[in-house]
């Protein structure tokens, strides 16, 4: 990222704390899910195939970004699993064994497992974007994080293509404190998050909420656990951060 606006360092602090991700758990995970918000489906839909390709969902970015690789088997067992657990639980569910990763997917996990030896399923968000059904999915995929898999939300905290700048950077930090605070406590946490358009500069934060709702997934994976925002930075002149949920279980 050394052609960015903010400059070659911008995005060191979020590089760093990626590539340590797996390092501050307990012991690897056996695979990784990704909740990523780059893909949206009528029905939640997880990708099952073997060996996805990568989709290059960016534009006008210097051409070594579209040479990047990141072989991480998939897992269609997982896949099948997943599907399984979110029909169980009543929800929209569907497989697709075509696609590929979008960049919510390889750009992150080259810095988190750059050996790309943990297998990887990626899971779509629901067009609707309720936060009620995603905190609802969440919940269903709980049972995976016994089963030694890492559920990954891939997003921004703070995702307005026309709001990074000086001018943004007071209420950025306003919706990162509110964010921070709600995510804290498990018993009113899914009440704030349903409510999140409240929140201060809300809607200047997200005006479409595509990219915070992978972290509803991510907190309704956790029930009755503790949240912690785990990172955060200013680049490009606002504040992003980032949140972990349960403690170390997953």
């Amino acid at each position: 990222m050394d052609w960015s606006r903010g400059g070659a360092h911008t995005w060191d602090s979020t590089a760093g704390f990626l590539k340590g991700l797996i390092a501050g758990l307990p012991e690897r995970p056996k695979a990784i899910l990704v909740v990523s918000g780059h893909w949206e489906e009528q029905a939640f839909t997880v990708g099952s195939a073997e060996r996805p390709e990568l989709i290059f969902d960016y534009y006008g970015f210097p051409e070594h970004t579209y040479q990047l690789t990141f072989p991480a088997p998939g897992a269609p067992a997982l896949a099948a699993r997943v599907r399984a657990l979110l029909e169980g639980a009543g929800l929209p569910a569907a497989q697709d064994s075509r696609r590929g990763w979008d960049h919510g997917v390889f750009i992150p996990l080259k810095l988190v497992t750059p050996d790309a030896e943990s297998p990887v399923v990626q899971l779509s968000l629901q067009a609707s974007l309720d936060p009620a059904l995603h905190l609802a999915a969440g919940r269903a995929l709980a049972p995976l994080r016994d089963e030694g898999v890492l559920i990954v939300g891939s997003g921004m905290s703070w995702h307005n293509m026309r709001g990074f700048s000086p001018a943004f950077t007071d209420k950025s930090e306003a919706f990162a404190d509110w964010l921070d605070e709600a995510v804290r406590e498990p018993r009113k946490r899914e009440a704030a998050l349903a409510r999140w358009a409240d929140a201060p500069f809300a809607r200047e934060a997200h005006p479409r909420e595509e990219h915070f709702a992978p972290l509803f997934v991510a907190a309704g994976a956790a029930p009755g656990e503790p949240g912690r925002e785990a990172f955060r930075d200013i680049a490009m002149d606002v504040a992003i951060s980032a949140f972990e949920f349960g403690g170390h279980k997953g």
